[in-house]
């Protein structure tokens, strides 16, 4: 994968999109952790997308009722569907703000192009908080995440789900999603790379134009251990964020010895709105790793001393901190102005 012209005219419509689909919505970063299916489903429902990604509610309508949409896909290895985060607050949310959960279906089957939002479950929000409050305490993971089956949804909430077909209307996103997914079409053709709206797999393609990575198509398993990879073969583990600091989520002894076969880790620093790569820092696996091991001790001695229970293995790491560490800081090659 090189940083070609074409890379960056592809690049130059989707800021287009980016920037008509605010101006016309006051959505921005269309592009990242799957919002475009949350927009694929608002259209077909007919609801107003809330601006925001995690943490804030999806969708709304013109009665002002709030709506929180969760969505798995055909040809995902997971076919339930996952809440994160089940925290007091978080299940009190459910029931204090949201109206209905959504849960959703993609079909995203081989020759469904673009992806069909074609079925759904619509549950009130108290009823799934209320499920959660009462299932949660028995479930022991360092994440707090749940994922719930349509077998629940239909069977073990006070009110159950009823499967429902997806009215496709022609959608008040219609226009904006054909540009779109016809755009996505091109970029995942010219760099070899499908599922580019799961997740954040979009931001590591844009990030391996600059670095001449070539992105693994697979999400989680063995097969999607690692992010990227360059002509010699070596192994990369991307880390992104809009700030000067990234997130460590799991770093479990089964992820530190995942990490064991990188040969560096990338870490990439981001503008979502104008889809700009700001910066980009690289640090020798061993070093990284070492570092990672050390400042979640320090992290767990410190919760240990406040009588905190620590939930999730988890660090953050500045760019400050990678520097003294002996990042190299990569030269950037393609211009997206």
């Amino acid at each position: 994968m090189t940083a070609s012209l074409e890379s960056q005219r592809i690049v130059r419509q989707m800021q287009a999109i980016q920037k008509i689909f605010f101006n016309k919505f006051g959505v921005d970063d269309i592009w990242s952790n799957s919002k475009v299916f949350e927009i694929v489903i608002a259209s077909a429902l007919d609801h107003d997308l809330i601006p925001g990604h995690s943490g804030s509610s999806d969708a709304t309508d013109a009665s002002g009722a709030i709506y929180e949409y969760k969505h798995f896909k055909e040809l995902s290895s997971n076919h339930s569907w996952t809440f994160n985060d089940f925290s007091e607050k978080t299940i009190q949310k459910l029931n204090d703000t949201i109206d209905y959960v959504f849960f959703c279906h993609i079909n995203d089957n081989p020759g469904v192009s673009p992806p069909l939002f074609d079925w759904y479950y619509r549950v009130p929000g108290a009823q799934v908080s209320s499920y959660l409050k009462r299932i949660t305490p028995n479930i022991k993971n360092a994440r707090k995440m749940i994922n719930l089956s349509s077998r629940q949804l239909e069977t073990n909430l006070e009110f159950p789900g009823i499967k429902r077909e997806a009215v496709i209307p022609a959608g008040r996103y219609a226009t904006e999603l054909s540009g779109i997914f016809s755009i996505v079409n091109e970029l995942e053709l010219l760099v070899g790379v499908s599922n580019v709206l799961t997740s954040s797999k979009f931001w590591e393609v844009i990030v391996a134009l600059e670095l001449g990575h070539f992105v693994n198509s697979e999400q989680g398993g063995r097969a999607g251990a690692h992010d990227a990879r360059d002509l010699a073969g070596s192994w990369y583990e991307y880390k992104i964020s809009k700030s000067s600091s990234w997130n460590f989520q799991d770093i479990s002894p089964a992820v530190l010895k995942k990490y064991g076969e990188l040969e560096k880790f990338i870490l990439a620093t981001v503008d979502k709105k104008n889809i700009e790569v700001k910066e980009i820092l690289a640090v020798e696996q061993e070093i990284m790793v070492s570092f990672l091991q050390q400042k979640l001790e320090r992290k767990k001695q410190l919760y240990a001393q406040q009588g905190k229970e620590l939930r999730r293995l988890q660090v953050s790491v500045t760019r400050r901190e990678v520097l003294r560490l002996g990042a190299e800081v990569i030269e950037l090659n393609v211009s997206h102005s």
